[in-house]
């Protein structure tokens, strides 16, 4: 087993007052050598929009983003005639292939809005764009993991055009859960939403994060509540 751990204090920072970002890879003006990605993971923003303010449309291309909202309202809209709001609760998926534009705002006037922005690099270029988001209510389970990403249409969450698996895990102090990895040679990185778990022994706090590869599964153990998100990825490009 390989790992490699980054503490959220360590994360690339940037205030631009109606935007407070943490880049756990490197992003815009944020540039560390060692950290540009994840195997196939390239981006992992802590994003928080002040209320009414947001992203100005702008491009996209050959990546899968993948949007988690984790308190407020995000409106977007796109070149391809979608409008749509993303709340907590939800994930919302695009696949930019041969080139998107789009825009977010923070739907709410007296609140803001705070969401990962993920981004993985598809496994095929130039693919027809497509948009997708759903609620996770009634997938949502307790003290163990539940999926929300796949590479799969029809499976449990949206798909992307990678083998990769996503999924969220809320748990009470002291419950533990093992999570496989589903194809050989990919790793999983975790970051850690709430609370403080251990990873195989690895103590770890809110908005950390820790990548493990050259394994078959993890066990993830929460010391305090914890709310846990699970990227499984290939870590060849």
């Amino acid at each position: 087993m390989k790992t490699i751990i980054h503490r959220a204090e360590t994360r690339g920072h940037a205030n631009h007052g109606w935007l407070n970002s943490h880049h756990t890879f490197s992003f815009a003006n944020y540039y560390d050598r060692e950290r540009m990605n994840f195997g196939v993971l390239r981006v992992l923003n802590d994003d928080t929009v002040e209320a009414g303010m947001g992203f100005g449309t702008h491009p996209h291309d050959n990546m899968e983003i993948v949007s988690i909202p984790l308190e407020g309202d995000l409106e977007h809209k796109d070149s391809m005639g979608n409008v749509a709001v993303i709340k907590e609760g939800d994930v919302q998926v695009m696949s930019a292939g041969t080139g998107i534009t789009h825009s977010e705002y923070n739907k709410n006037k007296d609140k803001e809005v705070k969401f990962l922005q993920i981004w993985v690099f598809p496994n095929k270029k130039n693919v027809t764009p497509r948009y997708d988001q759903i609620s996770l209510k009634d997938i949502a389970k307790k003290n163990e993991f539940y999926q929300i990403v796949s590479p799969n249409e029809g499976e449990q969450g949206v798909w992307v055009h990678q083998d990769a698996w996503f999924h969220l895990g809320k748990f009470d102090k002291g419950v533990s859960d093992k999570y496989t990895i589903k194809k050989e040679g990919n790793g999983v990185y975790a970051f850690i939403l709430e609370g403080e778990v251990e990873i195989d022994g690895e103590k770890l706090s809110r908005r950390d994060g820790m990548g493990v590869w050259d394994t078959n599964a993890i066990n993830v153990k929460a010391s305090e509540n914890a709310r846990v998100l699970l990227m499984e990825v290939p870590m060849g490009m």
